[in-house]
């Protein structure tokens, strides 16, 4: 029997540091001091002026909140207007990106609408007064000109503003986004707001907020017209209605005789992956016993929701057994699993408070850090928007941002909505940079599309590409077919994201279940983006694309192919340089080379326009032999392509380098490497400025290389690195075919 090559692991030993470059000059200046001067002066005196109409109430300790608009050639964070807003007495509290028509840009040609960042500043309102004088004393050439030069526009956040969506008149309840103070006692604004919201009869339910990052997500009950008070409060962010859940109803059964089909009658694979399904609860009658390690209801005094119970049913067999075929027998789960009901009763009542609760409940299990695997069918029925982070996804995002739990989240069922208002876009909080979002394909052979419910991208900017990945959620043609009700297996035709995404959970586990712990919840991540194949289908539509149906395409190599694993940290400001093995000799003919880079990044919900913290510059070097006069580095040769990320502005910046997925392949002959590496630097910002004290963070990078004449391609790279590579070896007798 010919051998199984399996992944190779310990790749993290072909990498080390190295010396950064030496950086670049500044690009030439849009604007004099003197033009900025001009522009701006009046802008400084009509929001000092606004600020100042407003009531002492509204402005807790006299603070007042402005828009500072970066032009556009200059919304790289090394830009950020330190100096600036540290002389003035001002400091940032939050950003967002937003289109300007600039008055000039560094690019050629009449300037064009662009992306740029704007940022919300705090500070006294004496501070916005003395602006004006203060640009009369500026010195030319001083890190304060400068940062005066790159602002586009300054004005105040006007109420209306703020108010993102009224909703219809019936709305009463509604989610408000409030501003805290960095460095300053966070409770000061939180008292200050529940008093301003009491003086114009709004109540706030203090006790179901979250916060995240520097940004307090409140719900609050009010009419209309005190809400519209409520946004001269300064530090308010965003008001808009609180979104309902998505629902859960089932795909309704025809009537008829009921289908049956076989379970197994073996154990999991392994006893060792920890994994949750947070859902709407289990009946009282199911046949999934025999792999349900525990249930548990976090909210003992509330009822089951009848139409939860039945998706929680159908979410947790998707992940123990995949689809089922009518009268088949169903495929041996890959693990136990735990089953937490986060949803109730009450949250199919007109309280949309609920979903707070619901969010409660999820933060709770994440915090426990009891799972490295965790799925989530579940979340407001909202589409996600460019300028502000949900709650949903910020707390969430900051409890998985250390890349120990890989969590899928379904992205809706909305993708039949219309696209042009943005409502069949990916829905909160499935734009999480650190989970995987999964949407539903049609089919699970060769010729599938996306389901037509399933949700479509892009994602916010970073973690534009969304979905992540697809896995098969059923339709029309093509049932989903899970587990019912009752003692006796039967099925129940089921579509949705809602079951693609544990489906895809299903192959992460099945993952860690063959090979153990060697591998990461991040590497694994890594591995499922490798393994994705989008056909000809648009990213919008099937992000990186489906994962294959055979798991053990993802973990093997077949011949003329080696499959290569790096995990490990990157320090912040460092640059680390990871070798590609390739055989003694070289490789002959024509090779394909595939990279993915997955890191967890720490998150500032309050900052849209620069969400994460962790960046990664990545540079190919394919052969060390091509230096440039002068150069300490060989040449650079294009790999991750950054269309995939960004509009044009936004890579003209640095949009592209703060992806916590990079992906990308090239073709070329075996013959043009020598010595290939890349080189990777790791940049770290906060509230979009450069950071002070940030962290280590972990990685994982998957590299492929693929070469047809060269058969024996995977043995001869591990005996030319014997010393440090070494295939990842099954902790697991494996039946014949895995699925």
């Amino acid at each position: 029997m010919s051998q199984t090559n399996f992944l190779i692991g310990r790749g993290e030993l072909l990498t080390h540091d190295i010396k950064g470059p030496k950086r670049k000059p500044g690009k030439a200046e849009v604007y004099s001091l003197q033009e900025a001067t001009r522009r701006l002066t009046p802008q400084f005196s009509k929001t000092a002026t606004a600020l100042d109409s407003l009531p002492p109430e509204a402005c807790p300790g006299d603070f007042g909140v402005a828009r500072l608009t970066m032009n556009p050639s200059y919304i790289a964070r090394s830009f950020f207007p330190v100096a600036m807003l540290r002389t003035v007495g001002l400091e940032s509290v939050g950003s967002r990106t937003v289109k300007v028509i600039p008055d000039g840009w560094t690019k050629k040609g009449t300037p064009q609408e662009c992306t740029t960042t704007e940022l919300f500043v705090a500070g006294k309102r004496q501070a916005f007064r003395n602006l004006k004088g203060w640009t009369r004393e500026i010195e030319i050439e001083s890190d304060e000109a400068l940062d005066l030069a790159h602002i586009e526009k300054f004005s105040v956040f006007a109420p209306e503003e703020r108010i993102a969506n009224y909703g219809s008149k019936r709305d009463r309840f509604f989610e408000v986004g409030v501003h805290l103070l960095p460095d300053e006692d966070r409770a000061f604004v939180q008292r200050a707001f529940a008093r301003y919201a009491k003086g114009v009869e709004v109540k706030v339910h203090s006790d179901l907020g979250f916060t995240a990052g520097n940004l307090w997500f409140v719900p609050v009950e009010g009419k209309h017209g005190d809400v519209e008070r409520l946004a001269e409060f300064v530090f308010v962010r965003v008001i808009r209605p609180v979104p309902k859940l998505r629902g859960m109803r089932p795909v309704q059964r025809t009537g008829g005789v009921s289908v049956g089909c076989s379970l197994p009658t073996e154990q999991p694979l392994s006893s060792e992956p920890k994994v949750a399904i947070l859902d709407g609860g289990l009946p009282k009658q199911h046949a999934i016993s025999p792999w349900l390690r525990s249930y548990r209801v976090l909210d003992e005094d509330a009822d089951d929701d009848p139409e939860g119970l039945e998706h929680g049913l159908a979410v947790t067999s998707a992940f123990l057994f995949g689809p089922i075929q009518p009268n088949g027998t169903a495929n041996r789960p890959f693990a136990y699993v735990d089953h937490l009901r986060v949803l109730d009763k009450d949250a199919n009542t007109e309280d949309p408070l609920e979903l707070y609760r619901t969010l409660g409940f999820v933060e709770q299990v994440l915090l426990s850090r009891q799972y490295q695997f965790v799925n989530l069918s579940l979340g407001p029925d909202l589409p996600i928007e460019d300028t502000d982070v949900h709650a949903w996804t910020s707390v969430i995002d900051d409890l998985l941002s250390d890349g120990d739990t890989l969590m899928t989240v379904a992205i809706g069922n909305n993708g039949e909505r219309d696209r042009q208002s943005g409502n069949a876009r990916v829905q909160v909080p499935s734009d999480c940079v650190n989970a995987l979002a999964v949407g539903a394909s049609n089919d699970t052979e060769a010729g599938w599309a996306r389901a037509p419910y399933s949700a479509v991208g892009p994602g916010r900017s970073p973690g534009v590409v969304k979905p992540d990945l697809m896995a098969f959620g059923g339709d029309a043609a093509k049932y989903f077919h899970v587990l019912a009700s009752g003692k006796k297996p039967a099925l129940v035709p089921q579509l949705g994201t809602s079951f693609a995404s544990p489906y895809l959970l299903r192959s992460a586990v099945g993952i860690r279940a063959i090979l153990g712990t060697e591998l990461t919840p991040l590497a694994i991540k890594a591995l499922l983006v490798h393994a994705a194949d989008p056909l000809e289908h648009d990213k919008l539509e099937v992000g990186w694309g489906k994962v294959p149906e055979d798991l053990m395409s993802i973990i093997t190599c077949p011949e003329g192919v080696a499959r290569v694993v790096y995990q490990g940290e990157l320090k912040p400001g460092k640059y680390l340089r990871a070798s590609l093995p390739l055989p003694a000799g070289g490789i002959n003919g024509n090779i394909r080379l595939k990279a993915t880079f997955c890191y967890a990044s720490p998150t500032d919900p309050q900052d849209a326009a620069a969400y994460t913290r962790a960046g990664l510059e990545t540079v190919f070097r394919p052969n060390d032999e091509k230096v440039k006069d002068g150069k300490a580095n060989a040449d650079t040769k294009g790999f991750f392509d950054m269309k995939k990320y960004a509009t044009e502005e936004e890579r003209r910046s640095d949009m592209g380098k703060w992806e916590t997925v990079l992906h990308g392949a090239k073709s070329m002959r075996g013959s043009s490497l020598k010595n290939p590496v890349f080189d990777i630097h790791y940049n770290a910002r906060e509230a979009g400025g450069r950071a002070t004290g940030a962290e280590k963070i972990r990685y994982a990078l998957i590299i492929t290389v693929e070469a047809p004449k060269h058969v024996d391609l995977y043995n001869e790279i591990l005996r030319a690195y014997a010393k440090t590579l070494v295939p990842i070896q099954p902790q697991v007798s494996l039946p014949i075919r895995i699925r």
